[in-house]
């Protein structure tokens, strides 16, 4: 299935002129208290989609709209413009060196990251700013921020295919400021300022580095359910509450925006795993900071609140925050 958010699945349902946009709200409240609870609205929204024989299902091989590209999906093509390339990352683990490189790259719908490894960082070594890249074949995973990366796998790279042009780029989110008392479930493109009240000790785990899927350790391997044994990655992420004066939120920072956060390289933060008391101090620092958050807002249902998804995470600026002001 794949992981369409919930306001972009419910607008797709509605748009197939089978339902009202409150037939379908009423259907999925009904669907969750059917259910006692036990399926979220997302859930609840496919299998009325279903019932109603709304597909989204896309052909292997066609060439898809980066706004009609989800968590998911495999073996799909997707044409963008880079917007932005980032730096070789290089890694060891087990004695053995590995590399990363990643970029963003969008069309006339939307942005999206992907991300390329090992001997496929040399296929886009010179590939820079405003050149055109298709990907065929590729498969697309879930980021450590919540959005969506596309990962070539076993698929095509072409560059600067003849013939294929892309305009200018949409922007994905236009990030509009909002109280943390008005956040609600599915929000995205949202921006919230918040000072820094809590902070929570990082979460430490690993990833496999084909399919940036979680692994488990069976004594000194690490198993990937698709790939077996596997070289892991090591990810993290650093939860902390914001608040804005009229309410409070979870905000969870994955890798990179913890990154950002503490203006510290993954190296540094991986000291914390072996020396966690090294953190105490980061804590102090933040406490009491101003921050602008920007990403979309999630509903934990194991603890039954709304959490902040942190995309991008900028110090408060007092003088510009003033001029919005004046």
């Amino acid at each position: 299935m794949f992981k369409i958010p919930i306001d972009e699945l419910k607008a797709k349902i509605v748009e197939s002129g089978k339902i009202t946009k409150d037939e379908l709200d009423n259907k999925i409240k009904a669907k969750i208290n059917e259910l006692s609870g036990l399926i979220s609205e997302e859930g609840a929204a496919h299998i009325i989609s279903n019932e109603l024989g709304v597909e989204f299902k896309k052909e292997a091989g066609e060439n898809l709209k980066i706004k009609d590209v989800y968590v998911g999906m495999k073996g799909i093509s997707v044409t963008g413009k880079v917007t932005r390339k980032f730096d070789v990352r290089t890694f060891n683990r087990n004695d053995k060196e590995g590399k990363v490189c990643s970029l963003v790259m969008g069309d006339e719908s939307g942005t999206m990251r992907a991300v390329f490894w090992n001997d496929q960082v040399d296929l886009v070594a010179n590939v820079k700013e405003d050149d055109i890249l298709s990907l065929n074949g590729c498969f697309v995973k879930e980021s450590y921020n919540g959005g969506k990366e596309a990962h070539l796998g076993d698929g095509e790279l072409v560059i600067n295919p003849e013939g294929v042009e892309i305009g200018e780029v949409k922007k994905t989110f236009d990030f509009k400021r909002k109280k943390i008392e008005e956040l609600a479930a599915g929000e995205r493109g949202v921006e919230i300022l918040g000072t820094v009240v809590q902070i929570f000790d990082p979460r430490f785990f690993y990833l496999c580095s084909k399919c940036n899927k979680k692994v488990t350790q069976s004594e000194e391997k690490f198993i990937c359910a698709e790939h077996e044994v596997v070289e892991p990655v090591l990810s993290y992420c650093v939860n902390l509450v914001v608040d804005d004066g009229s309410g409070n939120i979870r905000s969870v920072f994955w890798k990179n925006q913890v990154n950002n956060l503490l203006a510290i390289e993954e190296e540094q933060v991986a000291k914390f795993k072996e020396e966690p008391s090294l953190f105490e101090n980061v804590k102090n620092d933040l406490l009491g900071e101003q921050y602008k958050l920007m990403g979309r807002v999630v509903k934990n249902d194991f603890f039954d609140r709304l959490e902040f998804s942190v995309q991008v995470v900028k110090k408060a600026d007092p003088a510009d925050e003033l001029e919005k002001k004046a």
